[in-house]
């Protein structure tokens, strides 16, 4: 049929996907109608919200970048990888150093197909299935123990996810988990979605309409004060600038920055053992 939407088979193109959205919000082409729709709501909502996609990118690569350049980590473990684009991981890790391995988790087929399909041939990385409610599988999988020697300094990289994660699931339950397997040196990456409170009430509102949206769509989507996501660092220390508006975490260009409200709907911090 002309104009039909081709998908892999197993993926339900009619029901909204996580992955999909926000790769629709980076101007990326692995999404489908149904995604572009809660896109689209979300956009009416937070109009910057592509933009606060990008810049959760360039959070992650800037991160990793810290990580390999700064603290001489060659490990890394990125769980909720979502679906592969420019500025992975793997790519940004191995710009700085060739020998950079880098192990991708998911729990998303749609993630998975696409993650495999452009991955299979690069070097020093592996690609698993697990869902991050379950870290144990995580740590225990035979990929993982291959490719990260957790005896020494490894790159954690939780980004995006943990807001995905409901309450009762325990969050802080499953970072703490990930924590205790990271020797020391080892560095942890979170950004995540949040609720700025009375210190931004407009934004506040936004968060809690975001969240509902969010909620409705997906069954998940919790946007957390500071304060609540701090805690997922547990014992390590965070660096400086601390958990912050995404833009703001050691920017490429120097200077000051005002932001837009919307972009102090997602924070993100880089935290040391």
């Amino acid at each position: 049929m002309p104009g039909r939407e081709w998908a892999p088979p197993g993926i339900d193109i009619t029901k909204p996907n996580v992955a999909r959205v926000y790769d629709y919000h980076l101007g990326g082409k692995d999404n489908f109608a149904a995604d572009r729709e809660v896109a689209r709501q979300t956009l009416q909502l937070v109009p910057e919200a592509n933009a606060v996609g990008r810049a959760n990118r360039g959070f992650l690569r800037r991160a990793v970048r810290h990580m390999v350049l700064q603290a001489g980590i060659r490990q890394f473990l990125d769980i909720g990888s979502g679906l592969p684009t420019q500025g992975n991981v793997h790519e940004t890790a191995q710009d700085a150093d060739p020998e950079a391995r880098v192990v991708y988790v998911d729990n998303d087929p749609v993630v998975l197909v696409h993650a495999r399909a452009l991955l299979k041939s690069a070097p020093g990385v592996e690609v698993i299935t697990a869902d991050l409610r379950d870290p144990g599988d995580i740590l225990d999988s035979a990929a993982v123990k291959e490719c990260i020697d957790f005896s020494e300094p490894a790159g954690l990289q939780l980004i995006s996810i943990l807001h995905h994660i409901n309450d009762d699931e325990d969050p802080a339950g499953i970072t703490a988990t990930l924590r205790a397997a990271l020797a020391p040196g080892s560095h942890m990456a979170i950004s995540h979605f949040c609720n700025p409170g009375s210190e931004r009430p407009r934004e506040a509102g936004l968060a809690l309409a975001s969240e509902k949206l969010c909620t409705e769509k997906f069954g998940s989507g919790r946007w957390r004060t500071k304060a609540e996501i701090t805690e997922y660092f547990g014992v390590f220390e965070l660096i400086e600038p601390g958990l912050v508006p995404l833009p703001l975490w050691r920017p490429d260009v120097s200077g000051h920055r005002r932001l837009a409200g919307a972009f102090y709907l997602s924070v993100g911090g880089v935290a040391r053992m």
